[in-house]
């Protein structure tokens, strides 16, 4: 079938819908909502067959789904309405939701029900839920949905049906709530205790944050990690870590890792960036608490590493998957590490959420020098990936738990073995950020997938799903697991790798195998090459990367 996505933003839900119908061999077309007649000549030109929306704040027009089958992805169990229902149900602590397919109606999300499915949900951030159980139940919804649309014998329930056929029962959850206000989100630090501060910023995270009064400057608020020693004078700044700033509630405290300065009437859009960075001189004065590399779980940090057996894992997890320079280099010194102990296999990532994204276009963006911050950015990323292109002592996998894209991507390309959990969306292109790109991408991509192939992901520059990135060469194992059970999965393979018989002789081979392609051409100059590139555009101030840059953080 014809199929045209119709989404307010081109966001992670509406890519994986995009990558997974394609998969499924379907035509589809994306159109980014602007204004009802951009609309109408975006179904003039693709003569779609269905509309999907899987993300869209604003009614479709009534010509348009009075005409045709439009369904609408809310993402609340059957009964559920509004427009912040994942907010309400974080906040209030619900222990299940789920994800509902609607048809288009004249009254928001209370038309006939094409599909609905539950999935649980676990004490994580808003965000992280959405690209993880929220998203792998809005999938199974949305084929659902398709499939029984091209029965063209299935007639979807009226709501007042559905809600009947479900009474009494847990799939029916709530009615219609308002939009979550910040009146209802504000934390009050001397009554709040840990436990609602943590609800009230996951609730809040990605968008809108909360908003709170720190230095004296109103911010919202981004993060929500629980400390498990530090204590202080409730709303009290403790201390700093890894860019994040420890803050006291009643009853313990939260890190807290990025802030958005409130905007001012009449001035620019603000973004987010990591909260000592927001702060500048206020966070400076707070004493530096860095974690262990082996900490624990209970201790909140960015980097861990650990070892089972001879399998080391070096875990990590950025806000919003951006790799400033520091991290970049904390990570590099956090790999050496792992690379010095006397394991077989050496796991990086391999936790839900995000994988990376590449540079971190909001540090970038709030530097004195964009174009110094970009190129001291692209050449710690560039260190990383080095670091793990000349590992041959160890085998090395990247394990995907969530999305990756650009320079990320390819810092999974560097390892031997690239895991993803089914769901995963890859991104493996520059382009919509006006960059040639880095990372080695010019001597690990083609290796992979070949130079015509590598020059198409590059130029199309379309999300890439799991098992398509399966069939392309860019991930070796794809693996069908929940966002919490991934790591666990993940575990149970490279143990078994590391218990390999074959194991000696493969790295032996990987040995020779890299001695051999150095000799062809050395990996200096496949970073030269693409250095020179990038650095012409950071040093350009009419390079359409400043332009994309400012734009995509300010949300324009």
């Amino acid at each position: 079938m014809r199929i045209l996505l119709v989404a307010s933003a081109y966001n992670s839900l509406t890519q994986r819908v995009d990558a997974e119908l394609t998969d499924r061999g379907h035509t589809v077309a994306s159109h980014v909502m602007s204004d009802d007649d951009a609309l109408r000549t975006a179904i003039e030109r693709h003569l779609p067959h269905l509309i999907v929306a899987p993300m869209l704040k604003t009614a479709l027009p009534e010509d348009v789904w009075a005409s045709r089958v439009c369904l609408i992805v809310h993402p609340g169990p059957v009964g559920d309405r509004g427009p912040s229902s994942l907010d309400w149900a974080i906040t209030e602590g619900a222990d299940r939701w789920g994800v509902t397919v609607l048809q288009a109606a004249r009254e928001f999300d209370a038309g006939d029900v094409w599909a609905s499915v539950e999935c649980p949900l676990p004490r994580v951030a808003k965000s992280d839920l959405y690209r993880g159980e929220i998203a792998d139940a809005a999938l199974a919804a949305v084929h659902l949905a398709v499939e029984r649309f091209a029965l063209r014998t299935y007639v979807p329930e009226p709501l007042e049906s559905a809600l009947a056929a479900r009474a009494g029962t847990a799939a029916v959850t709530g009615g219609l709530r308002p939009y979550l206000r910040q009146h209802i989100r504000s934390i009050d630090w001397a009554l709040d205790s840990t436990e609602i501060v943590l609800r009230k910023l996951r609730a809040a995270d990605s968008f809108p944050g909360v908003l709170d009064e720190l230095d004296g400057r109103e911010f919202f608020l981004y993060g929500g990690h629980e400390e498990d020693e530090l204590r202080g004078r409730p709303g009290e700044l403790l201390a700093r870590r890894a860019g994040a700033v420890c803050r006291a509630t009643a009853d313990g405290a939260v890190w807290l890792t990025q802030l958005r300065p409130r905007r001012t009437p009449g001035g620019p859009a603000t973004y987010k960036v990591p909260a000592t960075l927001a702060l500048g001189p206020a966070a400076k004065r707070l004493p530096e608490v860095p974690a262990p590399l082996s900490a624990g779980p209970g201790t909140w940090t960015d980097i861990r590493y650990r070892e089972r057996g001879s399998v080391g894992y070096l875990h990590f997890s950025f806000p919003s998957g951006g790799m400033a320079t520091a991290q970049c280099a904390r990570l590099l010194s956090a790999y050496e590490h792992a690379w010095s102990r006397p394991t077989d296999v050496l796991v990086l990532g391999g936790t839900r959420d995000f994988f990376s994204n590449g540079i971190h276009l909001g540090v970038i963006e709030a530097a004195p020098s964009p174009a110094d911050e970009s190129w001291r950015n692209i050449n710690a990323m560039n260190d990383l990936v080095h670091a793990v292109l000349t590992t041959t002592d160890k085998v090395t996998v990247a394990a995907l738990g969530g999305n990756a894209a650009a320079g990320g991507v390819m810092l999974a390309l560097a390892a031997d073995e690239v895991w993803a959990r089914e769901g995963v969306v890859l991104n493996p292109h520059y382009r919509k950020m006006g960059l040639t790109g880095s990372e080695y991408w010019t001597y690990t991509l083609p290796l992979r997938t070949g130079v015509e192939q590598a020059r198409s992901l590059l130029t199309e520059a379309r999300p890439v799903s799991a098992r398509r990135a399966r069939e392309l060469g860019l991930v070796d194992y794809v693996i069908p697991a929940s966002p919490d059970a991934f790591t666990g999965e993940v575990e149970a393979v490279a143990e078994r790798m590391a218990g390999s018989p074959e194991l000696a002789d493969w790295l032996r081979g990987k040995a020779d195998h890299r001695a051999k392609h150095e000799e062809a051409r050395p990996l200096a100059a496949y970073r030269e090459n693409e250095l020179a590139k990038m650095r012409q555009t950071f040093y350009d101030p009419g390079a359409e990367y400043h332009r994309l840059r400012y734009a995509f953080m300010r949300k324009l």
